[in-house]
């Protein structure tokens, strides 16, 4: 310890990331504590790992105990709420008022689904005098409804836990393309240590989000819930998790139940806290609806949307099509593709490989054509009508990318005539992509392996952001689908520019880009908006471009300074070729 220096205070949200594993314990309030103590009580204990807030209850009135309601919102301030006075004596001596003051960043609703939203955060507590054992004592009449903390103290108390849901089936798609099985991911966040199976098992009952519930579906009958008596989950010796629900789940059949079960072992899965083996689920009364494992539900629906990938691609110095064995060794060489994207008959920009990999899409090196090939045997160039009427070799095609479907998407980025397309299993006419909300041109494409979200790179006034859009299918005239892309959100707020984007998992991205007044760097985000301390990756010179794999036991592959390089897991970044561009996993 340091012998000389002055003493500093430091408030609870400041504290080091590094204490994540650090539980606070609330006080209750002391006696004769004066109003400013009350106040900063109250805050302290919403830190804090009590449940159901009890400690923090002590701090008001018993009216606005019963009243306030911590699971209406959590607001998360970037550095914590500071408390001002508002007045002091002039209250009649019968009430004090404070204000609470700091930069808000996000919120978490009553749906636990966090949503960046950064202004100037300023509520008022007002307290009063009451009755108490041994006299007059201050409480809290009117608190902020909610709780309100720092970022750090967000990030020791909460975690982020990916529900699960069936992907809504789209009208006149059955029996074409990739028959899609995967579940959709919903982030939302819970307190990582008051009970989190419990509280995930209910945010799941509960149904999706409001961003997603239009896009998937839950196979609980609308209105399922635990059983009234059931106030805690716990798995037993056998590590089966038993899951008593109310009446509304007693007359399902025993395809819906393990659908049911499916939703719920993929959503356990994902927490940490967790390990179910399997899971039993039970009528109100007490009887069996079915029992379900890990394996049982995978042959229901995967975990991922996408498989495990068998190659890592990129672009050699010849402009072809290359490919590497996934999740190898550095000794790995790459060798060009099976069919005429491995051959030098046409020059390419970019690419993009189908999830089933046995077909691919390329732009040409001006950036004007898109063609599509077979990487299963021989044939020749064909595929979709499209062509950019840009000027520019900078402008025209982008990346394309697969979705989960078989389907095809690109942006054409003519200044004159920017678009987002959709190409029905990479061929045909292309389909124009509504956008609503876009502001800004669309410089990439990246859609996810379920084929309900999209993330987009959005350029406006020379900067990039990324942002997460939910695709919408209706059916159209003449067999023709009407897509749109709805309720775009910001998913990388934190940064200033994202230069590059891959999905990365379920619910996660990997991106390169940099905060205000920051250098470049990479790193995780949640498709919500949400990043974790701690989630940059090593550094890397001159990255341009990235690629992951929705496996997340997959290394990730960029474009950088030293040619194409891959970062296996616990690794360093290993150089893979010196001349080479555009890397890209399927998808």
């Amino acid at each position: 310890m340091p012998d000389e220096g002055n003493l500093k205070k430091v408030n609870a949200s400041q504290r080091p990331d590094t204490q994540s594993q650090v539980r606070v314990y609330a006080l209750p309030p002391q006696e004769n504590a004066q109003p400013a103590d009350i106040v900063q009580g109250f805050l302290e204990a919403l830190t804090s790992d009590d449940p159901d807030f009890a400690i923090a209850r002590k701090y008001l009135t018993k009216g606005a105990a019963k009243t306030w309601d911590p699971e209406h919102s959590t607001t998360v301030l970037a550095d914590g709420p500071n408390p001002v006075t508002d007045n002091v004596g002039n209250d009649s001596g019968a009430g004090r008022t404070y204000s609470l003051t700091g930069r808000q960043i996000a919120t978490v609703n009553s749906q636990h689904a966090y949503q960046p939203n950064e202004r100037q955060y300023v509520k008022t507590v007002h307290l009063t005098l009451q009755n108490g054992p041994s006299g007059r004592v201050w409480r809290i009449d009117r608190p902020p409804q909610g709780v309100v903390l720092g970022a750090s103290d967000f990030e020791r108390n909460y975690q982020s836990v990916n529900k699960y849901y069936f992907p809504t089936p789209v009208p006149g798609a059955e029996g074409r393309g990739t028959r899609q099985r995967g579940l959709v991911a919903d982030p939302i966040y819970v307190r990582q240590r008051i009970d989190p199976l419990t509280e995930t098992v209910k945010a799941l009952l509960q149904g999706p989000t409001n961003w997603l519930r239009h896009v998937v579906r839950s196979r609980f009958p609308s209105g399922a819930d635990l059983a009234a008596d059931t106030k805690s989950l716990a798995l037993d010796d056998k590590n089966t998790l038993v899951v008593p629900l109310n009446a509304r789940a007693d007359r399902v059949g025993q395809g819906q139940c393990r659908e049911m079960a499916t939703q719920l072992l993929h959503t356990l899965r994902d927490l940490t806290s967790s390990n179910v083996e399997q899971v039993e689920l039970q009528r109100e009364n007490g009887s069996q609806l079915c029992v379900l494992g890990p394996e049982g539900a995978e042959s229901i629906a995967s975990h991922h949307s996408a498989g495990q990938p068998g190659y890592q691609y990129f672009l050699d110095e010849k402009g072809r099509l290359v490919q590497m064995p996934g999740n190898t060794g550095g000794n790995a060489k790459p060798e060009p593709v099976a069919g005429v994207f491995g051959s030098a008959v046409q020059r390419l920009r970019s690419a993009a490989v189908s999830r089933d990999e046995r077909h691919a899409a390329g732009v040409s090196e001006d950036g004007r054509r898109l063609f599509t090939a077979s990487l299963v045997g021989g044939g020749t160039l064909g595929g979709a009508e499209l062509r950019s009427r840009s000027k520019s070799d900078k402008d025209g095609l982008s990346t394309p990318s697969w979705d989960g479907r078989g389907d095809l998407w690109v942006a054409d980025r003519d200044p004159r005539h920017a678009r987002l397309l959709w190409l029905a299993e990479g061929t045909g006419e292309p389909v124009p992509v509504k956008v609503s909300g876009l502001d800004g041109t669309i410089e990439q494409v990246r859609v996810s392996g379920d084929g309900v979200r999209i993330a987009l790179l959005v350029e406006k006034g020379g900067k990039t952001s990324l942002q997460i859009g939910r695709i919408d299918r209706q059916g159209g005239k003449d067999e023709q689908p009407d897509i749109a892309v709805l309720e775009l959100r910001e998913a990388a707020p934190q940064m200033e520019e994202v230069t590059a984007m891959s999905w990365a998992g379920p619910s996660r991205l990997v991106v390169v880009g940099r905060e205000s007044g920051g250098v470049q760097q990479m790193r995780y985000v949640q498709s919500d908006g949400s990043a974790r301390t701690g989630a940059t990756l090593p550094g890397l010179t001159g990255v341009r471009e990235i690629a992951a794999s929705e496996d997340e036991g997959q290394p990730l592959v960029a474009h950088s300074d030293d040619g194409i390089v891959r970062l296996p897991s616990g690794g360093q970044w290993q150089t893979v070729v010196k001349d080479g561009s555009a890397p890209v996993y399927p998808g």
